[in-house]
């Protein structure tokens, strides 16, 4: 087999390559395998089915697999998983917004480096834009932690403190 097509194969198995036990959900989801998450939230990653995304933002939660894993590991009830699921949802729109911007930045950003002369106030026109950006995603992200925060007891935020203390999920 070639080896960029072990990669991907690896890459793309069940629990990212881990198929014959080695890791469990906590493991396969910290490592990224399961689409990343706006918690580990790397994004653009592997086998996420567009639910990660692995951009500078810390990627999306997404919604199908992240989901199930809080809904198990929280032990959360139907109307406290359609409404994370909702807050969940709000967080991947935005940050697929912000993965735009970034681009669109860049893009601008590389026509100022292609440019005879440098014009530094576009420059700083499209970095400012790409801040800006990163700013709305960090206050989407804390208003969706305060949301979560009033959603879930307190035996459930003690065990989604304790996720995201052990690297299980990260933010």
């Amino acid at each position: 087999m070639h080896p960029g097509m072990l990669a991907w194969w690896h890459a793309h198995r069940p629990h990212g390559g881990c198929g014959n036990g080695e890791c469990g959900p906590e493991a396969a989801f910290a490592q990224g395998h399961h689409g990343g998450g706006p918690w580990g939230w790397r994004g653009g990653g592997g086998g996420g089915g567009g639910q990660g995304g692995g951009d500078e933002f810390g990627a999306g939660f997404g919604v199908r697999r992240p989901l199930r894993f809080l809904a198990f590991k929280l032990d959360l009830d139907d109307s406290q998983t359609t409404a994370l699921a909702a807050i969940l949802n709000e967080l991947k729109t935005e940050r697929a917004q912000a993965a735009v911007d970034h681009r669109r930045t860049t893009s601008a950003l590389a026509d100022v480096v292609a440019a005879d002369t440098f014009d530094a106030e576009r420059a700083k026109a499209a970095a400012g834009d790409r801040v800006k950006s990163a700013q709305l995603v960090e206050t989407m992200v804390t208003a969706a932690l305060g949301r979560i925060h009033a959603l879930l007891r307190p035996e459930q935020r003690a065990k989604l403190a304790y996720l995201l203390r052990t690297g299980a999920l990260s933010m």
